[in-house]
């Protein structure tokens, strides 16, 4: 399954679109949750919103992540060692009140796990990448990188430096 999401605070219509125009020529089920937005898929199952318990067992059963560009979704994906496809909302669609998804792919594009499609030109390919998107490691990594954060933090809390 691929798992598209797009947040609950907001809709990301013309990421829903594109993913549903190209649905038919995927290898697998869509499923997404669109938020708040109104576009009406015809090709892929769409929810508006998911539990967090649910959406983590969505998570773990999915093969890609195809997302908006938010940090929570760039973590869970991490955590969860899945590979992910970012397509950042634009300020000039009124997607959002700036830039700042532009500016948070441009720090992530090309980092293991990652696939950045810029538009909806992009995105079809973003996603057969995505899909052959080797993982090993990565959680691995995560994990450690995780417990080396979570080391300094104590270190420094018991005795002020790092």
């Amino acid at each position: 399954m691929i798992l598209v999401t797009v947040g609950m605070q907001l809709g990301f219509d013309r990421l829903i679109r594109a993913v549903d125009e190209l649905a038919p020529d995927l290898v697998m089920p869509v499923v997404a949750q669109t938020g708040k937005g109104t576009y009406k898929a015809r090709n892929i199952r769409t929810l508006e919103s998911i539990s967090p318990s649910e959406f983590d067992g969505m998570i773990k059963q999915t093969s890609l992540i195809v997302a908006h560009a938010g940090i929570g979704t760039v973590l869970t994906a991490q955590r969860f060692g899945k590979p992910l496809v970012l397509f950042p909302r634009r300020a000039s669609f009124g997607e959002h009140r700036n830039d700042h998804q532009l500016a948070t792919v441009g720090q992530l594009d090309g980092r293991p796990g990652i696939v950045v499609a810029y538009e909806e030109s992009d995105l079809r390919d973003a996603i057969l990448r995505g899909l052959a998107t080797e993982m090993k490691g990565v959680a691995e990594e995560t994990a450690a990188r995780r417990e080396r954060l979570t080391s300094a933090v104590d270190r420094f809390i018991r005795t002020g430096n790092l």
